[in-house]
């Protein structure tokens, strides 16, 4: 399965539509976002094109090809608006015997881990901040902001094909890419 991974919108037209058109792009499967979806938090600027209604017009098409966890900018009125689920602070996927963790990261994180076995994989967002690492037996990917980049990131996601995850800048370039046996 293709699978694209991405983080952080927070309301940004702009980014979503160049997230969506990295999507097809990618010819991706499913789409795994790990929330803050349409609010941009009280700790950050105003993204580029901050137009949440046309956010939920965007992701809304997309309904069905969409996975998603909950941020901590996320409420129970977002859910109200969007038409998939966002609620659910985590998620449990298979890949091979593989299990990956994914979460927003404002609670589960490589500080506070959720139950973890060697060689299973970590995603979280929330930091804003791309991570690709092994770390303690367990792999940590962090896709980084979509609309709002932080620590001199750029605007990018992490493309899963099989056991491959490659982080990609908006533009498809490849910044770091690993293959887990």
């Amino acid at each position: 399965m293709k699978l694209l991974i991405a983080s952080d919108i927070h309301g940004s037209a702009l980014w979503c539509q160049k997230l969506l058109d990295a999507f097809e792009r990618e010819g991706a499967e499913k789409m795994l976002l790990l929330g803050d979806f349409l609010y941009h938090g009280p700790r950050n600027d105003l993204p580029d094109e901050y137009n949440p209604k046309k956010v939920i017009a965007l992701l809304s098409a997309y309904q069905d090809r969409i996975l998603a966890v909950r941020g901590n900018c996320d409420g129970d009125v977002d859910q109200m608006v969007l038409p998939f689920p966002i609620m659910a602070e985590y998620a449990v996927l298979q890949l091979g015997g593989r299990t990956i963790y994914a979460t927003h990261g404002h609670i589960f994180n490589p500080q506070n881990r959720p139950p973890l076995q060697k060689g299973d994989i970590l995603l979280n967002g929330h930091t804003h901040v791309p991570a690709f690492r092994e770390e303690d037996g367990f792999f940590y990917m962090n896709p980084g902001s979509v609309s709002i980049p932080k620590e001199n990131s750029c605007h990018q996601y992490i493309l899963m094909d099989g056991n491959t995850f490659t982080m990609k800048d908006m533009d498809g370039q490849i910044l770091q890419s690993v293959t887990l046996d």
